[in-house]
């Protein structure tokens, strides 16, 4: 397979993407691979919040930075027509190989709603260019939530970021308002942590997992 040349990230809060596919990110874009990163929600601090992470997406080369600006923890209350409208016009723009989403299982209902929106705008006949879609996990929100068949997370996709885990760490260092001390899983060594798990059970020195949505050869 083909290196892709055009990748879309939608993140649900500034910082998901990171926490979910900061290495991969940092992966693709080295190789030559455009990457978008759409940052969906902003909050209060939406300036700080966005300062910061243009400052890790420059550190990991992506190309675009987006933000939609909805309201955070709101998402539920937005019209879904106006809601998957904006998603399907920034699939549209980007017209993207790979598009990586959040776990639709994660305990945050933001990622959930995300995770829906997304998939309407990447449906077969609306976004053909689109072959494959990756759901990634996020520390704090996908193994925090009630379990379930229909919560958990089963990773059948694995990248191997073992050149790219100092940058992914350094990317994270970037967004100084929302890290935290360990054992918090925002915390520098529980990301580092699980990106080491995630590589030992795929023999590398570190990974990001995913759950393959749908992958077109």
């Amino acid at each position: 397979m083909s290196m892709p040349k055009s990748v879309l990230v939608f993140a649900p809060h500034n910082d998901d993407e990171v926490l979910g596919a900061g290495g991969t990110i940092r992966k693709l874009a080295k190789s030559g691979c455009e990457v978008t990163v759409c940052e969906v929600t902003a909050g209060a601090s939406a300036s700080l919040l966005q300062d910061e992470a243009r400052k890790a997406h420059k550190l990991l080369g992506v190309k675009n930075s987006l933000f939609l600006n909805l309201p955070v923890c709101k998402l539920d209350g937005l019209d879904k027509a106006e809601l998957n409208a904006g998603f399907c016009k920034t699939v549209d723009e980007i017209r993207p190989e790979i598009v990586l989403i959040p776990h639709h299982g994660d305990m945050h209902l933001d990622h959930r709603w995300v995770a829906e929106a997304a998939m309407v705008a990447v449906r077969p006949l609306a976004a053909p260019f689109v072959k494959t879609v990756l759901a990634y996990e996020t520390l704090s929100e996908t193994e925090w939530n009630i379990p379930s068949a229909d919560n958990a997370f089963i990773p059948n996709v694995w990248i191997n970021i073992g050149e790219e885990l100092p940058d992914k760490l350094a990317a994270m260092e970037c967004y100084a308002s929302q890290l935290k001390a360990f054992p918090h899983p925002r915390s520098l060594k529980a990301i580092e942590s699980l990106a080491r798990y995630r590589g030992s059970t795929v023999g590398k020195e570190a990974a990001e997992a995913f759950m393959l949505i749908r992958g077109i050869i």
